[in-house]
């Protein structure tokens, strides 16, 4: 078993939580989205983020509006949705208690049976 393929589920298991983390404060266009991600060194490229903004749009979760640019061509800015922001707050009580369960689980000591 490869130790980066199991790094890259663990990373996409989080990628929807961390994107709407990201958009719970103010409206982002894509490139500032992969910036947050990227100084958190969560790595993500844009083939993988627009369909998963894609889905978060069609679920409800996020909206979008064009907005025009003064370097170059208009750009999409996503948003969460007020069912957006409820998903949010439900995922950061769910993530919480995961992971108090993982530190839990893995600082326990080993027991031989």
């Amino acid at each position: 078993m490869k130790i980066e393929n199991t790094k890259a589920q663990m990373r996409k298991g989080v990628l929807e939580y961390c994107i709407l983390s990201v958009l719970k404060d103010e409206d982002a266009y894509v490139a500032e989205i992969l910036g947050t991600l990227k100084d958190a060194k969560l790595l993500v490229v844009e083939g993988t983020i627009y369909p998963l903004l894609t889905r978060l749009k069609n679920a409800g979760l996020l909206n979008y509006r064009w907005e025009e640019s003064t370097s170059g061509p208009p750009r999409k800015y996503y948003g969460l949705t007020e069912t957006g922001k409820l998903f949010l707050n439900e995922l950061n009580t769910t993530w919480s208690e995961l992971q108090n369960a993982v530190n839990i689980v893995t600082s326990q000591k080993t027991t031989t049976k």
